[in-house]
């Protein structure tokens, strides 16, 4: 909005002139982001405290967590609502593909939102039920998917970390691909979102290296260069992953152990339905895996589980997630916590190296 309005004004007053340069938006998106969502929290919360909108524990959990019974939850309203305000500021409107990572990221949110409101205000303890809630989630991923195959000039090829030659074309198949990646990435966050500040710090890493990706995707030299596909405007994408970052951060300020607000579906779901979306959009769908690895174990340790308790009716961790079973073995919540970063950490460096590594 700030570009379409200000920047025609630069051959009136060359300060102006600033908005055309990527770099700029992309570090104010985060700013912007950032200061909503800090200024905004504290009278979220006393609203959510009002309103006792509060976590409901598990009982088969730690019992130490029995302590965060009733701390405000649906704070991920809160970084919906930065996200979006501070792209739709900074970025440019006319690209098709920031309307679409905001129609992912405000649908999944709406999804989230249904779950919550569910479980917090219908006091329907399990909120959505899981067919509900895939179903839903399936037809934005659906939406998106079948915009992206129907759009002139997209490829259906993958792009292989690692490899500059092996692309495979997916063809049709490309759409259920596409829809794997995101409704998995979504719901691979939310099953993170189980201790103060374990989501969002690894969101705000792979937020960043996001932000790398479709900035050097976006830049023709840099692509030829490195060997990876060009995607014409995607490097605007670059603003709304600030964005991510900003109001993640802002909101760590509030999530931090010992949390004052959590972010709920409202925020887990659409966070990573918006990673998923960037790495479709960018064609970097199988970067994902690395960048987003946290997220891959997390998911993997709850699927793992399942699978062996009902195949051979024992357990493989003492609980799932997995950051429950650190916990269970004796680790201190934040201890949990802040390893876990370091491995998001490593592993989006690593994730990174691939952009060069062909």
């Amino acid at each position: 909005m700030l570009y379409l309005l200000l920047y025609p004004l630069h051959t009136e007053f060359s300060f102006l002139n600033v908005f055309r340069y990527l770099s700029f938006r992309i570090i104010y998106a985060a700013v912007t982001a950032f200061l909503l969502a800090f200024v905004l929290a504290p009278p979220l919360i006393r609203k959510l405290q009002e309103i006792k909108l509060g976590q409901n524990i598990r009982d088969d959990g730690p019992s130490r967590h029995q302590t965060k019974s009733g701390t405000p939850t649906m704070g991920g309203l809160l970084i919906i609502f930065a996200v979006v305000l501070s792209t739709l500021l900074w970025a440019d409107l006319t690209n098709h593909y920031i309307w679409l990572a905001v129609l992912a990221t405000v649908g999944f949110g709406l999804v989230g939102f249904a779950d919550d409101y569910i479980k917090f205000v219908g006091k329907r303890s399990k909120g959505l039920t899981a067919s509900q809630k895939f179903l839903a989630q399936g037809m934005v991923a659906l939406a998106i998917g079948m915009f992206f195959y129907f759009l002139p000039g997209y490829s259906t090829q993958l792009s292989v970390p690692f490899f500059k030659s092996f692309t495979p074309d997916l063809g049709w198949l490309y759409i259920p691909f596409a829809v794997l990646v995101i409704v998995g990435a979504s719901n691979a966050v939310n099953l993170t979102d189980g201790l103060d500040g374990l989501a969002v710090g690894p969101i705000m890493i792979a937020s960043l290296a996001y932000t790398i990706v479709v900035y050097v995707v976006g830049n023709r030299i840099t692509a030829e260069y490195l060997l990876i596909p060009h995607i014409d405007g995607a490097g605007e994408l670059a603003v709304f992953t600030a964005a991510i970052f900003g109001a993640s951060l802002g909101f760590l300020w509030f999530n931090t152990y010992p949390a004052s607000v959590f972010m709920g579906d409202v925020g887990s779901l659409p966070l990573g339905a918006a990673l998923g979306t960037v790495a479709v959009i960018s064609k970097h769908e199988l970067l994902l895996l690395w960048v987003g690895g946290v997220f891959v174990i997390e998911a993997s340790s709850v699927i793992f589980q399942v699978a062996s308790f009902k195949s051979r009716g024992k357990r493989i961790f003492l609980m799932a997630p997995i950051h429950h079973h650190f916990e269970m073995k004796g680790w201190e919540e934040p201890k949990v916590v802040v390893r876990l970063w370091i491995v998001a950490i490593l592993l989006a460096l690593l994730s990174l190296s691939t952009l060069k590594l062909r």
